[in-house]
C-alpha cells in the first residue's frame, strides 16, 4: 500500500511569516512588552495581599 497519499498534506517549510514578525525592516509591534521578573512578583503579592484582605473581611 502506497501510505504516501495517505493523511494530510505536508505544509510548507521555511517561509517567511511576514513584515510583522520581527523581519528586518518591518513595523514595530503593537503588543506591549512583556514585564519583568520584579513587576511580576509586585503583581502577584499585591493580588495576594488582597486575597488575604478578602478572606479576612469574610470572617469578621
Amino acid at each position: 500500500m502506497d501510505y504516501s497519499k495517505s493523511g494530510n498534506p505536508k505544509g510548507t517549510r521555511h517561509t517567511l511569516r511576514g513584515p510583522d514578525h520581527s523581519q528586518k525592516g518591518g513595523p514595530k509591534s503593537v503588543t506591549p512588552p512583556r514585564e519583568t521578573k520584579e513587576q511580576l512578583l509586585a503583581r502577584m503579592k499585591a493580588a495576594a495581599a488582597e486575597k488575604k484582605a478578602a478572606k479576612s473581611d469574610d470572617k469578621a
